[in-house]
Parts: structure tokens; sequence; C-alpha cells
């Protein structure tokens, strides 16, 4: 029986389940760069040659491993638009009679596949939690939490682990993470990497196929095999690791990366191992170079939310997508794709994800995702936005933390509280305010940090829903706490600038 191994973009491991299924001698490997796949959303430019490099180099990888790889690139001329029809002349070419892949990381493929002949369709075995396991355990919680599926994580994986007891006492040193940007120290840069001939070519090529597309393509530094990724990752433990806990909340303008890894662009691909990466980080803290609120940040993000969003993404299905429980409709603004905006904090971070395809979690949740969440933006709409434009992002990662954390589109279901928050809360943690057009000490009036308008808009006008959550409570009581004509100054300075940013593409407002 001869069977077609089909390898996706993001499949790029070489213990993938449907490879370790498959035989050098009968079967052969598909690998196909089709233009659905980048156009579905418009990514990235950086993300689509990221993507298509790896997948040539990762082909040759096989190769040299002694598979058979059938290879089909963007510019064979007689290639079609889909992964479906990739298959099927693939099947027709050799004459299968089987296709063998690990499931995919998307509904939207899960789906289309289930209607493919003669598919057998393989676990992910690259993550640490069984799908299907996670919904048995979900399904029995009355309160589905994070922190409760982290410490089973820890305990199956015994990381961080004294016997039965977690190291140093507790689970969760969340608190000492939390430092504003630091001042004279040295902050580390994560390794780029020059392009090879083969990165090259795809650069070339992307700017062939998707001039159009967001962001900027050059310079390129993403490394684009498994022994960079290691490399790049190898580097972050010897430089970045040790402050990369008390900062990793932090935001500087000069600084984009602080001591983030930005090894996540790898870890979705399958260049790296994220159980390997948890013990490097692991032994690190062991051998006295690390403290251990940095380790167990870094672990926690791994086998805590990384694991605990696809669980959410494959138990909840299609429909979650469809979650809008603040009732938000307001059309994304165009500064989310071109930076044109005064609040420097917004600017910084579309200009970031701009040139790099990059920003960290808290550029994402406290930024461009508070500001969302404060103006009403539709979260579907935003869910697309962040999946085109990060390097790391896919769907079963990237919308249960748009819609779920960032959103509170799901009512609740995966945060315990909706992530707003105020000017202060910027100022706190970054330097950007340093640089801005806006008073961040202002409540109102045109000068006033939008985003303290916005935060006690937003807090009014879900009041009624929020004050039955605890951790939302007193801020509800806080609101309902003002003279009348301070909220009444405090809707109108917000609707004021809404009604802007309805009808002009920048938040360029002048009164």
């Amino acid at each position: 029986m001869r069977g077609i191994i089909l390898v996706l973009g993001d499949q790029l491991t070489p213990t993938l389940s449907s490879l370790r299924a498959g035989d050098r001698v009968c079967d052969v490997v598909l690998m196909a760069e089709v233009v659905a796949e980048a156009t579905y959303v418009r990514h990235h430019k950086k993300k689509i040659a990221l993507v298509f490099a790896a997948m040539r180099h990762f082909a040759a990888e096989l190769r040299v491993d002694g598979w058979r790889v059938d290879y089909v690139a963007l510019g064979d001329p007689a290639k079609s638009g889909s992964l479906r029809d990739e298959v099927a002349r693939a099947i027709v070419r050799h004459g299968a009679t089987q296709i063998i892949v690990t499931e995919p990381g998307e509904w939207r493929l899960m789906e289309d596949m289930a209607q493919w002949p003669v598919t057998k369709l393989l676990p992910d075995n690259r993550f640490l939690a069984d799908r299907h396991g996670f919904a048995a355990w979900a399904e029995k919680r009355k309160d589905l939490r994070m922190e409760h599926f982290y410490r089973l994580m820890r305990r199956k994986t015994g990381l961080l682990m004294e016997g039965d007891q977690p190291a140093g006492g507790k689970w969760n040193f969340d608190r000492d993470n939390r430092s504003p940007p630091p001042g004279a120290l040295a902050l580390p840069e994560p390794l780029r990497f020059e392009p090879d001939a083969v990165t090259c070519d795809v650069l070339q090529l992307v700017s062939r196929y998707f001039p159009d597309h967001f962001g900027d393509l050059k310079p390129f530094g993403f490394a684009v095999t498994r022994a960079d990724a290691e490399v790049a990752f190898a580097h972050f433990l010897r430089h970045g690791l040790h402050d990369f806990g008390h900062y990793q909340d932090a935001m500087l303008s000069d600084h984009r990366f602080l001591c983030h890894s930005v090894t996540s662009v790898y870890l979705n691909l399958g260049l790296l191992d994220p159980l390997a990466m948890c013990r490097a980080v692991e032994a690190e803290w062991r051998a006295g170079r690390v403290p251990l609120n940095s380790a167990e940040g870094f672990i926690r993000q791994i086998i805590g939310w990384r694991e605990f969003v696809r669980g959410i993404y494959w138990w909840r299905e299609a429909s979650y997508v469809r979650s809008n429980a603040l009732n938000a409709h307001r059309p994304l603004p165009d500064f989310y794709w071109n930076a044109d905006t005064t609040m420097h904090c917004v600017h910084a971070c579309v200009t970031q994800t701009r040139e790099e395809a990059y920003a960290h979690h808290i550029q994402r949740l406290m930024i461009t995702g508070n500001f969302a969440l404060l103006a009403g933006i539709d979260p579907h709409v935003l869910h697309e936005w962040y999946l085109a434009v990060y390097a790391d992002a896919y769907e079963w990662v990237e919308l249960p933390n748009t819609l779920g954390m960032s959103q509170f589109a799901d009512g609740g279901l995966l945060a315990s509280k909706p992530y707003a928050a105020s000017g202060a809360y910027i100022h706190r943690m970054s330097d950007y305010c340093d640089s801005c057009d806006y008073d961040v000490k202002a409540r109102e009036g045109e000068k006033a940090c939008p985003f303290n308008l916005l935060y006690w808009h937003f807090v009014g006008r879900h009041a009624d829903r929020l004050q039955g959550n605890s951790r939302m409570a007193r801020v509800v009581s806080i609101w309902r706490g003002f003279a009348g004509e301070r909220q009444a100054q405090i809707k109108r300075d917000a609707e004021r600038f809404l009604l802007f940013l309805d009808c002009a593409p920048t938040d360029r407002y002048n009164g």
C-alpha cells in the first residue's frame, strides 16, 4: 500500500505522528505551498516567508533522513490554489491508496479533511495535553480556570516539583513578574539570522506574489531551520531568561523585545519541542543560574496557557468564533494597519508589528487588545487582525487568547475578568506615555488619554454585567459613586472620541 504523508506548514517536526506512522520505502511525503493558506487572512509578509522558508528547509531535512519528498512550490506552473486539490493531484501522480496526516490546528482544515477520500487523521503528538482528555476534564469543571489546569500539568510533567509539592512552596510567581521597565539594565536582543540562498528565493517569491499584504518583508532575520531555532533558544537561556520573569510585562519604545525569547515563532511551527524547552529552563533554575520566578513564568506560558487555550479551542469547536458576549460591533480602526495614531502606545505596537511580525503578550493584551475592548471593536474582526499580523499566530492559540482573554467575548469562560485598564497601567508598565500627544493623567477633555476616557465608559456601559464579577465589583462601585455630572462628562468625552473614530481613518481628534 502506497501512502501520501501530508505535512502542513506548521508541522515541521521529525517525530510528527504521521511521519512516525509512515514507511520510508513505500510512502511519499507531500508538502505544498498553496495560495489559499497564505490568503484566507492576509498574512504578514514575514510570516508567509518564514513558513515557506522553514518548509523548504524541513523538506531537505526529511530527504537527508531517507524520505521521498514531493514538494510543490508556489512558483510551480502546475500548482493549484488549495490544499485539497494538491492532495488530489498527488494521489494521481503517485498512485496512492491512502493519505496520512496529523490533525491540523484549525477547524476549517479539520472539517475539510474529513471529506477527503481515504484519509487517516492522527492525533497531534506535539502537545502535552490530549484535546479529548482536556474536554472531559473541562466538562466536569464548574469554573474553568487555567491555574487549575496548570497544576495538573505540573504534576503530570514533574516540572518544578519537589515530590508532590511545587518548588518554592507556590505554584505561581506571577506577582513577582510585574516589574515596570528596567533602568540601566543591559537588555539582550533575540538572535537574528542572515537569510541563506533558499530563504532569499522565498523572499523574492513572497515579494512577487503577496506585494499588498501587511508588513515589512525585510530585513528578515528569523531562524528557518531546527538547528538555528535551537541556537536562538539557547541564546535566550544564556542572556534573557534570568530577567525574563521580572520584566515580562514591561514595555519600552526603544527596546522592543526586552527579555522575551521570541521563540513562540519557532515553537508554533514545530521547530522546537515544548517539553524540551521547559526542561532546559528548569535545568537553568536548578543550576542556580536563573531565579525561580523567571523559570516558573516561562514554563507557565507553555504548559499552562499554551496547552490550556488549545484545549479550549477544540473543546468549544467552531461555535467559539461567534462569541460576542459584550455585543461589540465597532469596525477595526485603520490605525491597526497603518499606525497613523497619536496614541503613542498604539503607534509603537502597530509599527513594531508591521516591521517585526511580532509583539510580546502584554503589548497585544494591554495595548492593542485593551483599546479594542474599551472601544467595543468587533472581536471577530480583531481576531482576524491578530491572526494575520503575527508570525506565531495560528488559530488554535490565537482565537481563544483574543476572544476569551483579551476581549472577554466568551463571557468569562476562559478569563476571570475583562483585561480592561486605563492609561495608568500603560504609564506604570512602559515609557510610551512620555512621548504621547495625550495626557495620561487627564481623565476629561480633548487631551485626555483615550484609554482613560474609554475605561470608565466601558465600566459604565457594562456595569450591570460586571457587578457580579468579584474582580470587577469594586470598580463598578467606584463608577456608581461618581457624581451624576461626572458620569455624564465621561460619557460625552468618550462618545465624542468614538464618534470621531467611526468617521475618520485616525484618532487625530482636535476637539
